[in-house]
């Protein structure tokens, strides 16, 4: 963890404190279909009322772009925030988001109290990190816990800008936790290292394949991405999507890899189709016997034994992205592949970077045998490429 103050360095006896949370859920027809966030936020909420402070709880939830929108009202978080705390959480209705009945009702408080406030985006200000709405968030507390990992790479009024008006601003343990499974993962791993990186395109993972081919023993290329990899050897890929562009770069890498003694893994086998469809007819082919008409969906096979081979040999692995269409059930088996390696690794640190593969490790029931799945995953993809993030930046130094 970088030298940051949390929870545990301040006292808030008595004190009003705002805790920006990461309560961006899913909803439908008005209700939470996945509360993974809010029990994530628990153990800072819970250390912050036995301390005895005054809690106002606040976060964004989808882009209502600086408007109040019903279907996007924090209103059902605080139903099941009262259900895990087993107290009373007001919900606090201000289309101001900080506004006359908010003030009332933080005069109002106790000790122990704990209320929640509205969409901070209901507020125009809050994306654009402008004072107006950062004085406002300022103005109800004293003490601000940035506990969101999954807004830390982004800097807003909620998160960044109250950090200015206010004397002491600290982590939670949520932020502590992703930051210190990251920072050790990736600067700090026990050996074996090994990244998994997959998803769409190369473009949106350059910054991070080129930080972490500088620190890992083995990297592995998945998903439509690896396409760009394949063309750039020198071979058909078909209607699959490859960014031309980057063909230059793809080729660097590789390079890279090759003079620095990094294993560098892509597929050898794939399922390959005519169309891009749930249902489409498929061919298990060598990934240089695509056809001109064909387009990759998914690892074959021997990739899926080469891929898990290697997971298995690993003492750190990092996962971002899914290495085949994996929102398709037919083609969902190398991304499934992948995460069955995962548990079968011995004493190792598997740490999910959020998104997708977060998503498919939650859906395949293999989430209690990871050791860390980030909450946030433009954040984790953010920390990967080696940047500052500016919601931790913001907290106070020991």
């Amino acid at each position: 963890m970088p030298d940051k103050k949390t929870v545990d360095d301040i006292n808030v006896r008595g004190k009003r404190v705002l805790v920006r949370c990461d309560f961006n859920v899913p909803l439908m027809d008005g209700a939470i279909t996945d509360d993974t966030r809010i029990i994530a936020s628990l153990p800072t909420i819970q250390k912050l009322i036995g301390d005895g402070g005054r809690i106002i709880l606040c976060s964004h939830l989808g882009k209502p772009k600086g408007e109040p929108v019903p279907a996007l009202s924090l209103r059902p978080v605080a139903d099941k925030l009262t259900k895990y705390l087993g107290r009373e959480v007001p919900f606090v209705k201000d289309d101001e988001v900080v506004g006359e009945n908010v003030r009332a009702a933080v005069e109002k408080m106790n000790d122990g109290d704990v209320i929640l406030i509205e969409n901070t985006r209901y507020r125009s200000e809050e994306t654009k990190n402008e004072e107006a709405f950062s004085k406002d968030l300022a103005s109800i507390c004293e003490v601000f816990v940035n506990d969101a990992f999954g807004t830390a790479h982004r800097a807003h009024c909620s998160n960044v800008g109250v950090t200015k008006f206010v004397d002491t601003a600290v982590v939670g343990y949520l932020m502590e936790k992703e930051i210190n499974f990251l920072e050790k993962a990736v600067n700090n791993p026990k050996r074996p290292f090994l990244a998994i990186v997959g998803g769409a395109k190369v473009s949106s993972k350059i910054s991070v394949i080129t930080n972490l081919i500088e620190k890992v023993d083995t990297i592995i290329i998945g998903g439509a991405m690896a396409f760009t990899f394949i063309k750039a050897q020198g071979y058909e890929t078909g209607t699959s999507p490859v960014e031309d562009d980057y063909l230059d770069y793809a080729r660097e890498v590789m390079k890279k890899a090759e003079d620095r003694g990094v294993r560098f893994l892509l597929s050898v086998d794939l399922y390959v189709t005519k169309e891009f469809a749930a249902d489409a007819a498929y061919r298990i082919v060598a990934s240089d016997e695509i056809a001109p008409d064909e387009m990759g969906m998914d690892i074959g096979p021997k990739t899926r034994e080469l891929f898990a081979e290697a997971i298995r040999e690993a003492k750190t692995v990092v996962w971002n992205g899914p290495v085949g269409v994996f929102e398709f059930e037919r083609f969902a088996g190398g991304t499934i592949a992948v995460a069955q390696a995962l548990t079968e690794t011995k004493d190792a640190i598997t740490v999910i970077g959020g998104g997708d593969s977060a998503a498919a490790v939650h859906q395949l029931g293999y989430a209690e045998q990871m050791t860390h799945i980030s909450t946030g995953g433009g954040a984790s993809l953010e920390y990967l490429e080696g940047k500052e993030l500016p919601g931790v930046a913001a907290a106070n130094n020991r």
